[in-house]
């Protein structure tokens, strides 16, 4: 074990702090003595310093799988302006260029490497992972591994297989959500042995939760986004709403921007940064912002729509306050919005038949056919393809989940695929042409000096580069790859920038597509249950909202947060706290599961007093909100 002074000296080193956060140094210990290890701490919490100070402090490379390649980027860029050798492996990138990273990493020239999750199971990494001299595997996003969590991704499943290659290397499962059933579920699938399970508080002191009835949303966000002149965030629920809100926000004089991952890339990075920087003071945004992101004065998280988990919005809201300054998270619903909520399982959940007509409509937008197509990446619009073939929106986006989640394909909206070049002809012709076409000669030249095994392979290649080197414009360096091309000298496939789907099979014809509809029926269940949850949440005017979110998450002894907009209708109307709000959150959450005798109902709260308890259930019978049956057994009113 390190000595206990060495944490500290690599934190000030390299992050300039002389003490840690709340939680991380206990986490630090945990992986330091070689303990798997799984950890919660809320967003913005610090969850970056928890693996980096102990791999700092091992020999060998930290592993690091996380499904956000933004925060891939920005780690490692942070990284290596700190000194510290770091690269990052994901989606999208070529073939040539991850085995390189890999190659290197394996050969000890890196401290962290970040992988997303869908690397680990191609065959490149299953070559190299054994030879990776890892110190430390961290999970990050760790409730993405478990099916009953609110974003459920099938590629985290094969995380398991860096455990068998690295059976003895201790692992960090990182997540700020995770309900009881989930943690298993993270133990479980992550085979964890005897884990030390470390959690914060969910509580957030300094955020105001707030519910706000309103006929006007637009009316009310702009009125909360005039009173308060700090940073804001503004979730809205579909991409059109982002840009409509934006526009109106900015119509009343609000600076206001949007985003959504439909935009292109170098768009989303412009509004990022304008955002980040604080040209922009509003964001008005579908959940795809912000994800990796640390910005500490954001005051205000207004919900435009509902999400459709208690795990989402607590996420989501999370993004207000980091650095610890009062901040308000506010959600605006209409009373039609709980019906629309409490339809959605049904929506998000399709039948059989309708998941194989989607899919075998899905195939032939892509004119892709069966037997075909693994390992491949298409361009996908799925509004172009709901269009043409007249497929509502939501259940094209729906039912590509559901086959995402059973592995049959995944879409991905952020993907960059750089061009990709390989000569056809041999070096005589090549040389031939030259002579016959020489103003395209020395582009043939520039490819063949720059880009080692192009005449065997097809390898990425950089207009901009090219054109740099050859002093021409990237459109004309185009434009000459696109002559060649038709010359028959080469394949040339522009870069991607557009929503692609990828492939790891070779497609299955609709009528043999074989999907788990028990599981699928579970996931539903499951689903539907998280929607109620919301729906309480939003309903329950007489319980504190922030003690309404932890003991969702089972910390069932936080007090009132006096801050909220029912601690506060309280204490205008100058009323005590009602005796039953004390427990009355966890009795309704084991009443709402099954009827229970009061003596069950004491075995099931052990956190509270047996006297208690009963004067507790006396004062909720006389309120009507709890009622014995015939046989004894108490029922929620």
């Amino acid at each position: 074990m390190q000595a206990v002074s060495a944490p500290l000296t690599i934190l000030k080193k390299y992050w300039g702090y002389t003490a840690f956060r709340p939680l991380q140094e206990e986490i630090i210990r945990s992986v330091l003595n070689r303990q798997d290890t799984l950890a919660l701490m809320p967003t913005g919490g610090g969850k970056s310093v928890c693996f980096q100070v102990p791999a700092l402090l091992t020999e060998g490379i930290c592993l690091v799988v996380t499904p956000l390649i933004s925060l891939m980027k920005d780690q490692v860029e942070r990284l290596k302006k700190q000194g510290v050798p770091a690269l990052s492996v994901h989606s999208g990138m070529p073939y040539a260029e991850v085995e390189k990273s890999l190659r290197n990493a394996a050969e000890g020239a890196f401290k962290f490497l970040y992988l997303s999750p869908e690397r680990i199971q191609t065959s490149l990494f299953e070559r190299y992972v054994a030879e990776l001299p890892v110190n430390l595997i961290t999970v990050d996003e760790a409730h993405c591994i478990s099916q009953w969590g609110y974003d459920f991704r099938p590629a985290y499943l094969q995380i398991s297989a860096l455990r068998k290659a690295h059976p003895e290397t201790p692992v960090l499962a990182l997540t700020a959500t995770a309900t009881r059933m989930v943690r298993a579920d993270i133990c479980e699938k992550l085979a964890l042995r005897s884990p030390a399970v470390l959690a914060r508080s969910f509580v957030r002191e300094n955020i105001a939760y707030s519910v706000c009835a309103e006929e006007s949303k637009i009316n009310k966000t702009m009125a909360v986004l005039k009173a308060e002149t700090g940073c804001a965030i503004v979730f809205c629920g579909t991409r059109r709403r982002t840009a409509a809100v934006a526009g109106r926000l900015r119509e009343a004089g609000l600076p206001a921007e949007f985003y959504h991952a439909g935009l292109g890339s170098e768009e989303r990075a412009r509004k990022q940064e304008d955002w980040m920087q604080g040209r922009v003071r509003i964001m008005c945004c579908t959940n795809a912002f912000g994800m990796g992101l640390d910005k500490a004065d954001v005051r205000t998280v207004i919900h435009y729509d509902a999400p459709d988990s208690l795990e989402a919005y607590y996420q989501e809201t999370g993004r207000a306050g980091r650095d610890g300054l009062p901040s308000a998270a506010i959600l605006l619903y209409r009373p039609s919005d709980i019906t629309e909520l409490q339809r959605r399982p049904e929506i998000k959940y399709p039948p059989m038949a309708v998941i194989r007509k989607v899919y075998a409509a899905m195939v032939n937008f892509l004119q892709l056919p069966a037997g075909t197509g693994g390992g491949r990446y298409f361009d996908f619009d799925v509004m172009e393809f709901s269009r043409r073939f007249s497929v509502p929106l939501l259940l094209a986006y729906n039912t590509l989940k559901i086959l995402e989640q059973e592995g049959i394909l995944a879409l991905s909206e952020n993907i960059f695929l750089p061009s990709r070049v390989c000569f056809t002809a041999g070096r005589a012709s090549l040389q031939q042409f030259e002579r016959d076409y020489p103003a395209l000669a020395p582009l043939v030249k520039g490819l063949l000096r720059t880009y080692e095994g192009i005449l065997d392979n097809p390898v990425p290649v950089s207009e901009r580069q090219l054109g740099r080197l050859l002093r021409r414009r990237p459109a004309q360096i185009e434009g000459e790859l696109q002559r060649l091309q038709a010359y028959g000298l080469l394949d040339y496939e522009p870069c991607k920038d557009s929503p692609q789907l990828f492939f790891p099979y070779d497609r299955a014809a609709a009528a043999d597509l074989q999907l788990d509809m028990k599981r699928i029926l579970e996931k539903k269940k499951s689903y539907a249950a998280r929607i109620q949850s919301v729906c309480d949440y939003i309903q329950d005017n007489s319980v504190c909202r922030s003690r309404q979110l932890v003991i969702y998450f089972d910390e069932h002894t936080a007090p009132d947060c006096g801050i909220c907009d029912v601690c506060r209708a309280r204490q205008r109307a100058g009323a005590p706290s009602p005796r039953f709000e004390e427990a009355w959150p966890a009795i309704r959450a084991q009443l709402s599961r099954r009827p229970l005798s009061p003596g069950q109902l004491e075995e099931s709260l052990p956190e509270y007093p047996a006297a208690r308890i009963q004067e507790i259930l006396r004062f909720l019978q006389d309120e009507g909100r709890i009622i014995p049956d015939e046989e004894g057994r108490l029922h929620v009113g």
